[in-house]
């Protein structure tokens, strides 16, 4: 018996002023342009001669960008290899009410993937991956196609097409290579139900806002098809249940310094059917008998998401310098998911250097957790595996704006008990990760 290794979930966000569109929430201190009133930054292709500029004074605004992460295992693993793997993406946000007069918004978003996973090539066997980035099957896939319209002000907002579900519940940012740190927690636990970026998924969300205080629901259609090398986004059929979402989060601005901060708690169910981690049909330990898993009818978990500004100042609700420190944490239920935990803090810097102020520190710690019943079935196989634990992982990362359009982040990355096994070698791995906005 073998861990499945954590799920990739990244899509493009980088921190200041090259920073490249993605839906998910910032963790830390970006920098921000409110594209409704003033025309955003364009990358390295500019303007194309002022049709951006009068797209978006339409109401439509295309962005594309690309994110490469090079990595070197120092230590550990098989062998030492160097491997790219990255992702381009376009995109396309419209404004209704601005183009056709009709309020709500409508997002499209097509991305791509290619390259070698570091992980696989140096035999590294850790649970979640050191190149985030990496995965979902390296292809072309339309990631986002969803509209959203708001009433009663921005009171109550209703979402629906294909989206990740990620980029609205659990949601978290992608700054650190590693994926312990990276995106929605519990898409690198329970990946074959819950979809993390890029694979989009049938749903529709109500959201309520009051205040500093949000709440919202969802549901998901479960469908294996998803995960399928297609850039269609017609996949009615193959459906095997439903994934719903909570989430009550609260937003405050605290102190005189109106120091932002950023707390939720959440919750899943679904009702699609998944194989016990330990029990055969006879409910007798698998790993003894060789038959077939017990079927279970439901699965379940929550989540808690934490980040809170702690020195310096913000900027249209949003921290931009400063000390700022996150702490997540999700737990999945026991009987199906066989890495059924995970927690991770850490820390921003914002700028380290006075001179660079759009440059960022960053460290994080993190541990995902294996499942004590999946380990007891390992004691009990007759080929005598080592039973599995937990993987810790830390990085140390430096984000460089050398262009506004372009930003270098070298990280150090240390993996402790790889794949949740005593036995094997710590891994080292220095990493690049670097973003153009386009």
């Amino acid at each position: 018996m073998k861990a499945r290794v954590g799920l990739p979930c990244c899509g493009l966000l980088l921190m200041g002023s090259a920073a490249l569109a993605d839906p998910r929430p910032p963790a830390a201190m970006p920098e921000t342009v409110d594209t409704h009133q003033q025309a955003p930054a364009y990358g390295i292709t500019g303007d194309w001669y002022g049709l951006r500029t009068r797209l978006h004074d339409a109401g439509v605004d295309m962005s594309a960008g690309y994110v490469g992460e090079l990595g070197w295992n120092f230590a550990g693993g098989t062998k030492r290899d160097v491997t790219e793997t990255g992702q381009a993406t376009l995109g396309a946000a419209i404004d209704g009410e601005r183009l056709v007069g009709i309020a709500g918004t409508f997002q499209a978003t097509v991305t791509y993937r290619h390259g070698e996973d570091l992980g696989a090539h140096a035999g590294l066997g850790t649970l979640q991956q050191v190149q985030e980035v990496y995965g979902r099957g390296q292809t072309f896939r339309m990631t986002q196609f969803w509209y959203e319209q708001k009433f009663l002000g921005d009171t109550i907002a209703i979402k629906a097409g294909r989206a990740t579900v990620g980029e609205d519940f659990a949601s978290f940012s992608c700054y650190f290579m590693n994926l312990t740190f990276c995106g929605s927690q519990p898409g690198n636990l329970v990946g074959d139900y819950w979809y993390n970026w890029p694979v989009d998924q049938w749903m529709m969300r109500v959201k309520l806002t009051h205040g500093d205080f949000v709440a919202q629901i969802a549901a998901y259609q479960v469908n294996p098809h998803n995960l399928d090398k297609s850039f269609l986004i017609t996949n009615f059929k193959g459906g095997t249940g439903v994934l719903v979402p909570v989430e009550l989060g609260w937003m405050p601005s605290i102190g005189s310094k109106k120091l932002i901060g950023s707390y939720k708690i959440g919750a899943w169910y679904t009702n699609a059917n998944a194989a016990d981690v330990l029990l055969d049909i006879n409910r007798q330990p698998r790993p003894v008998t060789g038959l077939e898993p017990l079927e279970r009818t439901s699965r379940y978990g929550f989540w808690i998401n934490a980040w809170q500004q702690l020195t310096g100042t913000s900027l249209n609700g949003k921290p931009i310098s400063g000390f700022g420190i996150f702490a997540n944490f999700t737990q999945a239920d026991r009987k199906t998911s066989v890495t059924d935990s995970q927690i991770a803090v850490g820390l921003f810097w914002k700028p380290p250097i006075a001179s660079l102020p759009n440059d960022v520190l960053a460290f994080a710690v993190g541990r995902t957790g294996v499942n004590g019943r999946y380990r007891a079935g390992e004691r009990l196989d007759p080929a005598h595996p080592e039973p599995q634990t937990a993987e810790y992982a830390a990085e140390l990362y430096y984000s460089a704006h050398p262009f506004r359009w372009c930003e270098l982040r070298p990280n150090v990355q240390y993996i402790h008990n790889p794949g949740g096994r005593r036995s094997a070698d710590d891994i080292g791995v220095l990493g690049l990760k670097a973003g153009f906005t386009l």
